[in-house]
C-alpha cells in the first residue's frame, strides 16, 4: 500500500503555484500596458493579482524583473504566431510572384491578427517607446529580433527580383507602427479590420512589388 506524500506546511501545490504566477503576470501585463513602468507599484500589482507583495517578489523578483517578464511573455507568443507564416513566406518566394505575394500577404494577416488578439502587446510597446531613455534593452531582446526575421524575408524577395526595397528595416518599422496604430484606433470594428488588411496588402504591392 502506498501512501500519498504529504506536502509540508504552507507549501503550495504546483498547480496553485502556476495559477498564482499566471495571476501575477496577467495583472502586471494589464497594469504596465495601461500606465507604464513608473506609475505601477508592486503593492498595487499585488492587490490586483489578489496576493501580497512578498508573493509577487517570490514568483517574479523585482518590479524591473516583472516588467521584463511581461515583454518576454508577449514576445514568446508573437514568435509562436509568426514562425509558421515566416517559413511559408520564405518557401513561397521560390514559387513565382503570385504565390510569393500571396504568402507575404498571409504573413501580414498573421501579424495583424496577433496584435488584434493580444492588444496588450501594442499597449506595452507604446508605453515603452514613449519613454525611450528607459529599458532600451527590451528593444534589443524582444523587438529587433522580430524585425530582423521579417527583414530577411524582404531581403530574400528583393534578391529574387520580386521586390524593390533598398531599406527593408525602414519598411518593416513603418509597417509595425501602422499596425500598432490600427490596433489602438479601431480594435473592435469588423469592417475596418477587413479594410485594414486590404490596405496593408496594397501597401506592400504598390510600394515594393517589382515591375
Amino acid at each position: 500500500m502506498t501512501m500519498e506524500r504529504r506536502r509540508g506546511p504552507g507549501r503550495p501545490r504546483r498547480a496553485e503555484q502556476r495559477d498564482t504566477h499566471a495571476a501575477i503576470m496577467d495583472a502586471a501585463t494589464a497594469l504596465f500596458a495601461r500606465r507604464g513602468y513608473d506609475a505601477v507599484s508592486l503593492r498595487e500589482l499585488a492587490a490586483v493579482a489578489g496576493v501580497d507583495v512578498a508573493t509577487v517578489q517570490h514568483h517574479a523578483g523585482t518590479k524591473a524583473d516583472l516588467y521584463r517578464a511581461c515583454f518576454a511573455r508577449v514576445f514568446a507568443a508573437e514568435v509562436e504566431a509568426l514562425t509558421g507564416a515566416v517559413a511559408a513566406a520564405h518557401e513561397g518566394l521560390q514559387a513565382g510572384p503570385e504565390e510569393a505575394f500571396a504568402r507575404l500577404h498571409a504573413l501580414l494577416d498573421v501579424f495583424v491578427d496577433f496584435l488584434e488578439r493580444v492588444p496588450e502587446t501594442t499597449a506595452l510597446w507604446l508605453r515603452r517607446w514613449s519613454e525611450p531613455e528607459l529599458h532600451a534593452d527590451l528593444d534589443v531582446a524582444y523587438s529587433l529580433p522580430l524585425y530582423r526575421t521579417v527583414e530577411e524575408v524582404l531581403i530574400a524577395a528583393a534578391d529574387l527580383g520580386l521586390l524593390v526595397e533598398p531599406s527593408p528595416h525602414i519598411a518593416v518599422r513603418s509597417l509595425v507602427w501602422s499596425v500598432h496604430a490600427h490596433v489602438v484606433s479601431a480594435p473592435s470594428r469588423g469592417d475596418e479590420r477587413i479594410e485594414f488588411r486590404a490596405f496593408v496588402h496594397r501597401w506592400l504591392d504598390r510600394m515594393y512589388r517589382a515591375g
